[in-house]
Order: C-alpha cells, then sequence, then structure tokens
C-alpha cells in the first residue's frame, strides 16, 4: 500500500512537471494505434467519418456493433495486460523499481500539465495575433478539439478552449486520478483506454454510428461517477479560487445545466465552469463542415476574454490539487 501511495504522489508531480515529453513513446498513442488497427480491419465497410448516420439492413448494423464490441473488449484487455506484465513485473524484481515504474506510469496517465501546456498555446497565438490575424491560434485550436476552427473569431475561439479545459478537466484528469488511485496503472490505464476508443470511435457518423455504439456507451459508464465527483470538487474550488471565481454560482448553473449536452457527462465540470466564470458556453458548433446545434450551458452575464482561458485552466489545477489531497488522506489513514 505504501509504495502505492508513493508511486502514484510521485507521478502527479511528474506530470505536474514535465507532462507529456514530446517526441517520445507514449503508451496512449500505442493504444490509440492498435485502435486505429482494429478499427480498419474491422470496420472495413464503415463507409467515411464525416458522412451522415448509417443506414444498413438491422443484421448489417448488428454485426458493426458485435464487431465494435470486440474491439473495445481485446483493446481494454490487452492494454491492461501489457500494464500488469511491466508494472508488477517491476515490483518484482525490486520494490522501489516498482515505485518508480508506476510513478512513471502514474505520469503517463494524467494530462493536466500537457491540457494546459496546449490552451496557453492559443491563448499566446491570440496574444501576438499582429492586425487581428488569428491563423495561428485557429491551428493551434485545432490540436485539441474536434469542431471546425477556420471560422471562428477570438471570442469563438476562446469559448472552445474554456469547454476544453472544462470537459478535459473531468475525463483527462480527474477520471483517471481516481481509476489511476484505486487500481493503480493497470486500472488507471484501462480507462485511458476506454476514453480513446471513445475518442477515436464514438461519432454520430456513417462509419461509426454503430461500430463506435459499444466504445460510446462503455465511455458514459466509466464517466458517470467521476464526472460528477469532478463538477462537485470544481465547485468547491470556485468557492476557494478567489474573486475570479463565483462558488455560488457555479453551484447553481451546475444544478441548472449540467445535462445540456448530448453525453450525460461532458456538462457535469463544464456547466460549473461556465457558472463559476459567468459565461455562456456551449450552442452551435461545426464538425466536419456540419452544423451541430446544441444548447447553451451558462449565462451571458459578461463579454467572454482572453483571460478566461487562463481562469479556467487556474481553476482546473485547483481542482485536480483538492482531489490529490482527499486521495493521499485516504490512503494514508488506508495505510496505517
Amino acid at each position: 500500500m505504501l509504495e502505492h501511495i508513493l508511486g502514484f504522489a510521485f507521478g502527479v508531480v511528474l506530470d505536474r512537471i514535465i507532462g507529456d515529453p514530446h517526441n517520445f513513446p507514449h503508451p496512449i498513442r500505442l493504444i490509440g494505434a492498435l485502435i486505429g488497427w482494429m478499427d480498419k480491419k474491422l470496420n472495413k465497410e464503415g463507409g467515411n467519418q464525416d458522412g451522415a448516420a448509417a443506414t444498413g439492413t438491422d443484421s448489417a448494423n448488428r454485426k458493426k456493433i458485435f464487431l465494435g464490441g470486440v474491439t473495445w473488449l481485446v483493446v481494454v484487455v490487452l492494454t491492461v495486460l501489457v500494464t500488469a506484465i511491466v508494472q508488477l513485473g517491476a515490483y518484482r524484481i525490486n520494490r522501489w523499481l516498482g515505485v518508480f515504474v508506476e510513478a512513471i506510469l502514474t505520469c503517463y496517465i494524467l494530462a493536466a500539465k500537457s491540457l494546459s501546456d496546449e490552451s496557453m498555446k492559443v491563448y499566446r497565438a491570440m496574444e501576438s495575433a499582429e492586425g487581428g490575424n488569428l491563423t495561428e491560434a485557429r491551428k493551434a485550436l485545432s490540436m485539441i478539439v474536434g469542431r471546425d476552427t477556420e471560422n471562428l473569431d477570438e471570442a469563438g475561439i476562446t469559448r472552445a478552449v474554456v469547454e476544453t479545459i472544462a470537459e478535459n478537466t473531468s475525463d483527462g484528469i480527474i477520471a483517471p486520478l481516481i481509476y489511476t488511485f484505486i487500481g493503480g496503472p493497470i486500472l488507471g490505464f484501462a480507462y485511458k483506454a476506454v476514453n480513446t476508443m471513445d475518442s477515436m470511435l464514438g461519432y454520430h457518423s456513417d462509419r461509426y454510428e454503430y461500430f463506435g455504439r459499444v466504445a460510446a456507451k462503455m465511455d458514459d459508464v466509466w464517466n458517470y461517477i467521476p464526472a460528477r465527483l469532478s463538477a462537485l470538487m470544481m465547485v468547491l474550488a470556485a468557492f476557494i479560487g478567489g474573486r475570479d471565481y463565483s462558488g455560488k454560482r457555479a453551484f447553481a448553473i451546475f444544478k441548472r445545466d449540467r445535462y445540456n449536452h448530448k453525453s450525460p457527462n461532458s456538462a457535469q465540470t463544464e456547466s460549473v465552469c461556465a457558472g463559476a466564470l459567468g459565461l455562456r458556453l456551449g450552442g452551435d458548433s461545426s464538425y466536419f463542415g456540419k452544423m451541430v446545434h446544441k444548447p447553451y450551458i451558462g449565462d451571458d452575464t459578461r463579454p467572454i476574454e482572453k483571460a478566461d482561458i487562463k481562469r479556467a485552466a487556474r481553476l482546473m489545477f485547483l481542482t485536480e490539487y483538492l482531489w490529490v489531497a482527499v486521495l493521499l488522506v485516504i490512503g494514508y489513514v488506508a495505510w496505517r
């Protein structure tokens, strides 16, 4: 238990210091490559990603759902097996080697610094934009969002970044943090495999409407409790975060708008962030050239501004720190 707590704590610190090193092999990329390979092999009749919803026969659609389920199971099982071999093998050799390996794996699982760094690239590009030329900001934004970015103005770019930070506070930071604390990197990487499959396959499109259905539904299941725990801790962070935030408004908007999204989980933290900052998020967005109509989240109490990217990132980190503190206290009590 002590070794796990130490590996977990050091992993959190490593993520905060170094994040994801560029030009260095990353396990999540390997998981993504496996997902892509199975998609290519098993989803041969899927069509194009940007098409309308698939309209095959019932038997063909059921086959796609089944093959998507096979993909989900194979990816999760292989991820668990490989992680278990690496982690347990390290502990078998030496307990301190095990702590070191667990810390490295935990660092790979978390994404707080990386999300902040990528978001700040957009912020800096807007800061340095000459004559209102937002080309670089739109390019940087396209690396972290799925929506079309080429026609977004400064407010639209900022809103997209804030929404991304808010939503990923749950599924990119707090959820993997909780799963890794409970089951070590083995469970943490299992969660990352589930989440990565949803991000690659969970689209309402011709190619993935049926093949990606299991991936999308299982991601909803795995994130159901963590999303709500993340939102409640973010409310607390808004209360103690200073004058940039309103905890009272964050909780009110959370209660009102937490289901204003097609996913039962995505608007949980997004609604808190919108309320804390006094912004209106959500609304219609273009994906693959098609306009997708989405409800608004939050109230438009003031104009959105570039500085809201920094405010959202700080709220994200504060939420993470609070959860780390809670989990370490739980771990200490369990160890004693």
